[in-house]
Parts: C-alpha cells; structure tokens; sequence
C-alpha cells in the first residue's frame, strides 16, 4: 500500500491531532475502527484542556478546513483498513499455502528462516520467506542482503556519514549504502497482543525519523518498508496498531506497507524499481 497523496503533506500539527484524538478517543471499538465525529473531537479537545478554535470556528460555529481535512482522514483511515488491509491479511494456513507453492516453482537458493518458536510451532518464518524468495526471483542475480546482522551505515568519499540505530530485516543491494530496506512483522502463532509486537511498529517509526533526517540534511534518499502479516494479531487484537501504520505511512516515515498477501502482489513492482535505481547508481560511478 503507498500512502494517499491528500494525506502526504499534512504537516506535524495535523499528524499530532491525529495521534492526541486516537489516543483520547479510542481506536477501535466492539471490532470497527472509530471515525469521531464533530462532537467527538470538540469534546476530546475540551478533556485535553486545548483550544477548540482549530475545529469548530469561534465566528459562526461552523467546522473548520481543518477539521474537515481530519474527517476526511478518519474515514479514510477506516475505510481502507476494513476494505483493504483486513482482506489482505493472512492466517497461518494460508502463509503455509502461498509459501509452498513458490518454494516449488521458484526453487529458490535464498535464506529460508525458521520462526522462534519450540516444538511443533517450529516452522519455516513464512512470510519471511515470501519475501525472500520473490525480492531473489526478481534481481536476477544482482546482490542482495536478506538477513543483515550489523546495523545499516551510509558512508560519503569512505567516511562514514549515518548509521541507523537498529538493525533491520533486509537491504538491497547491501546493508552498506542501501537504495532499500525493509521490515518485517510475522506473527502467526501469537494468541495475545503483548508489547514486544507493539514495540515492532514504534521501532519503524524510529528507522523512518532516522531516515528523514538523512534526507533533509544529507539528500540521501532510502526506500524503506514495512511488510506485516497475521489476521489473527493485526486485525483482531490489534487494530490500534493498524491505525497507528496507516498514520506512519502518511507521515511518511515508510514509503509502502505491504499487508499479507500484497508481498506477493506488489512485491515484483518494488523490486524493478530498486533494480532501476541500481543500474543508474552503477552507470553515475562507472569510469566510461
């Protein structure tokens, strides 16, 4: 999914409304994701001790642009996560089903990680996979880093310029000097939300701040990723947290969140790009 262009350049006053009336307010509620109303937000702002003169006009009473533009994006916001995301999301079966079926058709020579987990949970890290085998089915030999170990760096005339905070889950075409990185959030066996998946989307938020930096100071410009997956987790005991990348995807701390079964879908699409990205990086360094 890439982000709605209405929303892209909203600026950090309307992404703090955003976040300060989810939290007053709630997320989600008897399984529907919470569009506020008018009175929703005035009343919120009135608990949170802020001037309502942004939201309802002193003047006439009437709404404001501002608050227009809010409506707008909660209905946006919960429209595509019911519409959109929800479908695409994967239960445990079906990541087993798209896994196997690439796996023999692609026969593929990447890393196929296992999960963490013990026993019979002991499984192939199937979304993981997926990805791993449709980024090497489509660079057609070039390199890639499918499980970096270090942190990411970027480096100017071989001086070291940045490096991010955390180690991510992959990097094209190496960990060093990226065109693209990337996350990934699988969490199939889980049966309860607890923090550390919580923290998975904070820790996104803190790569992309890391980025963004790098770009207005530097004018390095990374591709960055987030693909989640898990029906049970996301969807029905973690709505919030769809909200909350819906709201980073705008932000534009990520450049596209892939849900579930889009990694299939939009995967080849990322990747001919990076690859574009690539060859015109090698032709500006080449001597000829």
């Amino acid at each position: 999914m890439k982000p709605n262009h209405i929303f892209q350049h909203c600026g950090k006053p309307f992404w703090a409304t955003v976040k300060s009336l989810s939290e007053e307010i709630g997320y989600s509620k008897k399984g529907q994701i919470i569009v506020p109303n008018l009175h929703d937000v005035v009343t919120a702002f009135e608990r949170l001790n802020l001037h309502s003169g942004t939201i309802i006009s002193p003047l006439n009473q009437n709404p404001t642009d501002f608050f227009l533009l809010l409506q707008k994006y909660f209905h946006y916001r919960a429209h595509v996560l019911t519409e959109y995301v929800q479908p695409k999301l994967m239960n445990l079966e079906q990541a087993r089903i798209v896994f196997d079926g690439l796996k023999r058709s692609l026969d593929p020579k990447c890393p196929l990680p296992m999960n963490k987990q013990k026993g019979e949970k002991r499984v192939e890290a199937f979304l993981t996979c997926i990805v791993n085998m449709t980024i090497e089915s489509h660079i057609q030999g070039r390199p890639c880093d499918y499980d970096p170990r270090r942190l990411t760096s970027f480096t100017r005339k071989q001086l070291p310029l940045r490096t991010l905070s955390r180690r991510i889950d992959g990097a094209f075409p190496s960990i060093v000097n990226p065109i693209a990185i990337w996350e990934i959030k699988e969490y199939y066996h889980t049966t309860t939300f607890g923090s550390r998946i919580a923290d998975g989307v904070y820790e996104t938020l803190l790569d992309g701040m890391e980025l963004e930096e790098l770009r207005i100071h530097e004018g390095v410009h990374v591709k960055h990723y987030l693909m989640v997956d898990s029906r049970q987790t996301w969807w029905d005991l973690g709505k919030s947290y769809l909200c909350r990348m819906i709201d980073i995807l705008h932000m534009g701390y990520v450049d596209e969140i892939l849900f579930g079964y889009e990694v299939v879908e939009q995967l080849p699409r990322i990747v001919s790009e990076w690859i574009e990205s690539y060859e015109l990086r090698n032709r500006s360094v080449s001597p000829f």
